[in-house]
């Protein structure tokens, strides 16, 4: 965190060194992003990921989309434009924060001068991308609502103070969770670690991994008191896909 001088900001523990959240999903057709933070460009670049075919956003705050404008290369790469799977209250964020990138002007550009992007609708109704079956998860943030994703045995479900009922439904049998898990103690728009721990136990997934961790979850510290089944992840972490993330 900018100025913090708090022991995680100052640990040595590379798994404390944390960027804000995104994922890449390598699917039979492509890599799938989750999200553009604004630290997306270090992240590919440090995990030598060299193209990404389409995007799905969880929500439209900044955190997770103002890295955008960093997608620009991959249409130039491919020859297409980047499909990105979205909410309609997300597609009206980035047309408004992003507005240059639908500049007709701007698009006949050469070479990614900006990012050349589709757009597509989504609901809480399944949707194919590059090869795979990907089910939208409600989830609630605060006032907010935002959308996890399920793939296969896989779910990623970050920024979430609640998960509605309805949307247990599409949790169950998992083999991997991603699950947000912001500080040990109570925050109005994310889980804390309590109610974190509560979800993994109703979910039952074979492993979760928390994601969306602040300064006050030191890696090693928080890692002796979790039960088994469960970890916090950082930045690098890999995950093998589950099978069955075409069905």
């Amino acid at each position: 965190m900018i100025g913090c001088q708090c022991a995680t900001c100052q640990s040595t523990d590379p798994r404390d060194h944390r960027t804000r959240c995104a994922v890449v999903c390598g699917l039979p057709e492509g890599n799938l992003l989750i999200d553009t933070p604004p630290d997306l460009r270090t992240q590919l670049l440090r995990e030598d990921i060299r193209l990404i075919h389409a995007v799905a956003f969880t929500h439209g705050h900044a955190d997770h989309l103002h890295g955008l404008d960093d997608v620009r290369l991959f249409p130039h790469y491919t020859g297409e434009n980047l499909p990105i799977y979205c909410e309609t209250e997300v597609e009206d964020r980035i047309r408004k924060t992003f507005d240059y990138a639908f500049d007709p002007v701007m698009q006949k550009i050469p070479a990614g001068g900006v990012p050349k992007v589709d757009l597509l609708s989504i609901d809480l109704k399944p949707f194919q991308a590059l090869g795979a079956t990907i089910l939208p998860i409600r989830l609630k943030h605060g006032r907010w609502d935002t959308m996890g994703f399920r793939i296969g045995d896989l779910a990623y479900c970050t920024d979430a103070s609640a998960i509605p009922e309805p949307s247990f439904e599409r949790l169950k049998n998992l083999e991997v969770l991603i699950l947000d898990c912001l500080r040990p103690n109570p925050h109005p728009t994310h889980f804390h670690l309590e109610e974190a721990l509560e979800v993994v136990e109703r979910i039952g997934a074979k492993q979760t991994y928390f994601t969306h961790l602040s300064c006050r979850m030191p890696h090693a510290e928080i890692s002796k008191h979790l039960p088994a089944g469960v970890a916090l992840a950082y930045d690098g972490l890999k995950i093998p896909l589950p099978v069955g993330i075409s069905q």
